[in-house]
């Protein structure tokens, strides 16, 4: 087998973790904050903070799931 060979279900494993660490980062993000919001009764200000908290959480788990994935090779 080469070099080049590729491995189908690697690919996919790393696809589904990518989307389930950026998909679940940013839904705790926007529950987190529309909780808070309810509480401090503030509607959208934590609900945003939430979401882009949450959107950059879930893109530096992407990257360093990413930069595992190729330092095995």
């Amino acid at each position: 087998m080469g070099k080049n060979q590729r491995y189908p279900f690697r690919a996919l494993g790393l696809m589904s973790a990518i989307t389930s660490q950026l998909a679940g980062s940013v839904l705790i993000g926007i529950f987190g904050g529309r909780w808070l919001d309810r509480r401090f009764d503030s509607e959208p200000l934590f609900l945003i903070i939430g979401l882009l908290l949450g959107l950059a959480a879930g893109i530096t788990a992407m990257l360093r799931t990413i930069r595992q994935f190729f330092a095995g090779e």
